[in-house]
C-alpha cells in the first residue's frame, strides 16, 4: 500500500509533465445492463475537468466509438481514443465497409456496430449458453479476417490490424514527449495499456476489481480498487 501511493504522489508532484489514461465504462462509468444507458457520474466529471487544467493530458481510451465516449463522459477537454485504439490507426477505415457487411449476416439482439469495431453483448443471459451460441459466431468471423475475442459479457469482432490500447497510450504519449502516465483498466483490453506504461520512467498501472474481470489485471497492477466506485477517490488524490 506503501508502494502505491508513493507512486500517485510522485505522478502529483509534477502533472505538467504527466498524462492520466482512463478506460470510460467499468472505470468512470459503472456497467450497467444496457450501454447506451452508461453515464460518468457527476462528482467524477467535476475531477476530470480539474485534472484536465493541471495535466498535460488526460485521455480516454474506450473499447467504444471515440464520439459515443465523448458523449458518456461529457467532459470535451479531453482526449477520446476509441475502438480501442484503431482510431489512431492508419489503413483501419477500410474495414469498416467489411464488418457491416459481416455483422449484417448475423442473428444476434444485441450487436453494437462501432464503425470500426462490433461488439456482441450478451450482459443478462446466462453466460454458457450465450457462448455456446456465439462461438460459431467468432468462428465465422475469424474465417472472415477479422479477430473476435470475448470480454465482459460481449464477444468483440475487430480487424486484424497491430492496434490496441497499448499503442494508442504510445502514439498519446510520444506525440506529447511525455514519459510519466496513469492507465485505469478493468478488463483484458487494457492489459496492452498496461504493457505501454512498463517502459516508462514512471508508470502507474491501475486495476479496477471486478467479479468479471480478470485476474493477470490485478496481478499487473501497481495500484487495485477494489471497485468502479473507488475511482472518484484515485481522482480526487491526483
Amino acid at each position: 500500500m506503501a508502494r502505491s501511493a508513493k507512486l500517485l504522489d510522485r505522478l502529483a508532484e509534477d502533472p505538467a509533465r504527466a498524462a492520466i489514461f482512463l478506460d470510460v465504462d467499468g472505470v468512470l462509468a459503472p456497467i450497467v445492463p444496457r450501454p447506451e444507458d452508461a453515464r460518468v457520474p457527476d462528482d467524477t466529471r467535476a475531477e476530470l475537468h480539474r485534472l484536465a487544467k493541471s495535466y498535460a493530458l488526460v485521455a480516454c481510451v474506450s473499447g467504444r466509438a471515440g464520439d459515443d465516449a465523448r458523449a458518456i463522459v461529457g467532459a470535451p477537454e479531453l482526449t477520446y481514443v476509441g475502438n480501442h485504439g484503431l482510431e489512431l490507426e492508419p489503413g483501419a477505415d477500410e474495414w469498416s465497409s467489411r464488418l457491416t457487411r459481416f455483422l449484417a449476416q448475423l442473428d444476434w439482439p444485441r450487436i453494437e456496430n462501432k464503425g470500426l469495431t462490433a461488439a456482441l453483448h450478451y450482459r443478462g443471459l446466462d453466460e454458457d449458453e450465450a457462448r455456446r451460441a456465439l462461438d460459431p459466431v467468432a468462428a465465422r468471423a475469424r474465417r472472415a479476417g477479422f479477430v473476435a475475442r470475448y470480454g465482459r459479457r460481449v464477444l468483440e469482432v475487430v480487424p486484424p490490424l497491430q492496434a490496441n490500447k497499448g499503442t494508442a497510450v504510445r502514439r498519446l504519449l510520444d506525440r506529447r514527449g511525455l514519459e510519466r502516465a496513469l492507465y485505469a483498466g478493468d478488463d483484458t483490453t487494457d492489459l496492452d495499456a498496461f504493457v505501454a506504461l512498463e517502459r516508462l520512467p514512471l508508470g502507474v498501472r491501475v486495476a479496477v476489481a471486478s467479479v468479471e474481470g480478470p485476474a493477470a489485471l490485478l496481478e499487473r497492477a501497481d495500484v487495485v480498487l477494489a471497485a468502479q466506485t473507488e475511482v472518484i477517490s484515485l481522482l480526487r488524490r491526483l
